[in-house]
């Protein structure tokens, strides 16, 4: 079933036209092809779950909106620009909205506290994207040329294997909450590049035509 067959018409009408659009102003890393990744995994996801499509879909089409502002807050912005939005209160209730920011607020890899829904679980584990090797490089380059401007063409490819490195490896930040077989064999895959510094700095700069 195609996404706009399962969410209510005028909220998906209008994310499209009113909110999608603004992902324009973030990096290519946390842009709307990303956002689409995200809401397609959720959806998927919460077929298993009693929950309510139209909020995961809200959920997740507005959990980075904020990034271009303050990447480091992004997810605090992020919730704030959603419970600001008065034509939220059209498709949601008071209580509805309270869930759906706390979720955006708790998708973060990073964050310190299990998310304090099934909403939360659901798109903090969809936001964990692995597509392919080449992909997740691209991005981390895409980020760091944007939010890194001061260091060199070496300086931006040893940090994106660092940081790879420190979010990816065995006892690394980021977290799943909801299984996730497909996740999972992507992560092991990286884990096996990663492993190899040589190897994978010469796919980072052949991914990013450095080389």
């Amino acid at each position: 079933m195609v996404i706009e067959q399962q969410i209510t018409k005028e909220l998906f009408d209008y994310i499209e036209k009113e909110i999608f659009p603004l992902y324009n102003r973030n990096e290519e890393g946390h842009g709307i092809k990303h956002i689409k990744t995200v809401i397609e995994r959720s959806l998927k996801f919460a077929k298993d779950y009693e929950v309510n499509i139209d909020m995961v879909y809200t959920i997740a089409a507005y959990h980075d909106l904020g990034h271009h502002i303050d990447r480091k807050r992004h997810e605090i912005i992020s919730a704030e620009m959603f419970i600001k939005d008065e034509n939220m209160k059209k498709f949601f209730t008071d209580e509805q909205r309270r869930i759906v920011k706390e979720a955006i607020e708790d998708h973060r890899a990073s964050s310190e506290h299990e998310p304090r829904s099934i909403y939360g679980k659901i798109v903090s584990t969809a936001d964990r994207t692995i597509i392919n090797i080449d992909d997740t490089i691209k991005r981390s380059y895409s980020y760091g040329k944007r939010n890194y401007i001061g260091l060199s063409e070496e300086e931006q490819i040893e940090r994106i294997y660092n940081h790879l490195k420190e979010k990816y490896v065995e006892n690394g930040y980021v977290k799943t909450y909801l299984e996730d077989k497909e996740f999972e064999k992507a992560l092991q895959n990286l884990r096996r590049a990663l492993s190899n510094k040589e190897e994978f700095i010469n796919r980072v700069k052949k991914v990013i035509g450095n080389k």
